[in-house]
């Protein structure tokens, strides 16, 4: 009876000890790549680049605007890989732009699309080199 007690008792232990040790958090929820071997750390639209920053951060355009731009700030990247920006509009994919990113602690990038007056719904759908959706953005025209 010892024998099993102590089998049991290691058991317990080792899924405990299992349970408690860090995982990987996945960079977006519902659905979206768990392991892309990089972190999106921001992934926004903006009006400009200024300094190498996004400037003008916004959810809702006027359609009196010629150009967005979409940046991403990756972090903790495991080595060198391409990425697509994928640009919607309503559902009809618009332009697609691949941009290196380079392994290391911390990588920016941006793309640009000219709306041409386009009201409504869009959306930039950060893919990774395998084409697994790692990210996304929406905003609006109005």
């Amino acid at each position: 009876m010892r024998k099993y007690l102590a089998l049991i008792t290691i058991v317990v232990f080792t899924v405990i000890a299992a349970a408690s040790v860090p995982t990987t958090v996945p960079a977006m929820q519902g659905g979206m790549e768990d392991n892309p071997g990089f972190t999106v750390t921001r992934m926004v639209v903006a009006e400009s680049i200024e300094d190498r920053e996004p400037a003008g951060i916004a959810e809702t355009f006027s359609a009196d605007t010629e150009k967005v731009y979409c940046f991403i700030e990756a972090k903790d990247i495991a080595a060198d890989t391409t990425v697509s920006f994928v640009w919607y509009f309503d559902e009809t994919e618009m332009a697609r732009i691949d941009l290196p990113i380079k392994k290391g602690g911390r990588w920016r990038t941006y793309t640009s699309k000219k709306l041409a007056g386009l009201k409504g719904d869009w959306r930039v759908e950060l893919e990774d080199a395998d084409g697994s959706l790692v990210d996304l953005v929406e905003f609006e025209v109005r």
